[in-house]
């Protein structure tokens, strides 16, 4: 009965997901199924003090909540100062906007440099799909083929394999495992090359086959449009904040600093302020703006979080960690399907992966697997099936691009899924043999 409340739970939140209803919403209700079902003690379990839905979701603002804000806040300088329309404009430059790959291309180029210098993937949906529409238009190419360039770009390499990519998967392991955010170097780098590789073909074999079938841009006339800046920084000035953050990550990992991303983000947060200066607007609106922007990304992913904790909680919940224990062979193969099917169910790649490591932390530890293979292989097998329909990234991409699951949902699952689940093989083979 307790295994089957569990299951049940889980159908319910997906379910209630695809229909749009918040996870914060969701969660606690799908927890109470998971109490009531299992016989456990319902107030303690739901809001007590010790160990329950409520400290579980509280723990994760409080080991997060500063990454998020900073992260958040570093987004809204970039934004606002005309960063990121300078970084894009160099970036179209270089590829040019006359055919339609090397817009794509660019578009994923932009995508992956904003995300892997600490920005939100929610902050780069909003810069990005407004600077395409019109590119889109003006090379008249189907516009469902965006959702391809910019989840290649935010969804797979910079999200959970590229050593030292600041992206929030890539944090959460460091508080259960012991790790810095480049562990395992050799497994993220390899993993990071065939997601690109996979991704690009799929790119170019999606564009040939909607211009061999004639598929013109219709968008609707309400999707966002960009409003340009004239006074932006140079290039040099708009990438020196997230270049400054990469260096700070990767000298700080290399020397074991405690909360290195922490301390990255927070000053990068400082020198765009100061190189960033005449170009703002408002400091204060940025900040305010960033400090709100953030409460949203760590609420969702908390309750993702918290409903966790009340399954490790759950005497059904035996059952299923036996057998993800027992599934014979490397433990990391079993470690790679836990987090798989985290992730896909709660359609959040750190939410799952937050689960992951609250329930099988601690177990795989004890039995002497190497905390690093076990950092890269479950941040990289958390995002493989989140290109699901009731993921948070989807949505809010058809959101903004006012595309439907039955214009995009097809593009945006393969390049979620087949680069992730490609570069999850590979990494998986150098975690059996190396480690």
């Amino acid at each position: 009965m307790g295994t089957l409340g569990i299951i049940v739970a889980i159908i319910f939140i997906i379910f209630l997901a695809m229909k749009g209803y918040s996870i914060v919403f969701i969660a606690p209700i799908a927890s109470i199924i998971v109490i009531v079902t299992n016989g456990m003690d319902f107030f303690p379990s739901l809001i007590g003090s010790e160990v329950s839905f409520m400290t579980g979701l509280t723990g994760f603002i409080v080991n997060f909540f500063a990454i998020f804000l900073l992260g958040s806040i570093l987004a809204q300088y970039i934004e606002k100062s005309g960063a990121a329309q300078a970084i894009a404009q160099k970036v179209l430059s270089i590829t040019g906007t006359d055919k339609p790959f090397p817009v794509l291309i660019a578009i994923f180029l932009i995508s992956s440099i904003l995300t892997f210098g600490g920005i939100s993937l929610f902050v780069v949906l909003f810069v990005v799909i407004p600077l395409a529409k019109p590119l889109f238009k003006q090379l008249n190419i189907a516009w469902n083929l965006i959702v391809i360039p910019v989840f290649l770009g935010i969804g797979t390499f910079t999200m959970t394999m590229l050593p030292g990519t600041p992206s929030i998967q890539n944090v959460v392991p460091t508080n259960y495992l012991g790790t810095t955010v480049t562990a395992a170097p050799l497994m993220g780098i390899v993993a990071t090359l065939i997601a690109i590789i996979a991704g690009i073909f799929y790119m170019r074999y999606a564009l040939n086959k909607s211009l061999a079938k004639n598929e013109k841009f219709e968008a609707e006339e309400d999707a966002q449009e960009l409003t340009l800046k004239e006074n932006i920084p140079s290039f040099f000035l708009s990438i020196l904040p997230i270049l400054i953050l990469i260096i700070i990550i990767f000298a700080g990992s290399a020397m074991k600093v405690q909360n290195i991303v922490l301390i990255g983000l927070a000053v990068g947060v400082i020198v765009s302020a100061i190189v960033f200066h005449r170009f703002m607007p408002s400091h204060k609106q940025a900040v305010s703006l960033g400090a709100n922007g953030a409460i949203t990304p760590i609420f969702f992913t908390a309750a993702s979080v918290g409903f966790g904790v009340v399954i490790t909680l759950a005497p059904g919940f035996g059952a299923i960690s036996d057998f993800i224990l027992n599934i014979p062979g490397n433990p990391l193969i079993s470690l790679t399907i836990a987090s798989s099917a985290l992730g896909a169910i709660t359609g959040s790649a750190s939410g799952g992966l937050g689960i992951t490591m609250e329930a099988f932390a601690n177990p795989y530890l004890e039995m002497g697997v190497n905390p690093d293979a076990m950092h890269r292989m479950s941040a990289i097998s958390s995002a493989v099936f989140t290109g699901l329909p009731h993921a948070g990234a989807v949505l809010s991409t058809f959101a903004l691009t006012k595309l439907t699951h039955e214009k995009a949902f097809k593009y945006s699952f393969i390049t979620m899924t087949v680069p992730n689940l490609l570069a999850l093989i590979a990494a998986l083979l150098i975690g059996i043999f190396l480690y």
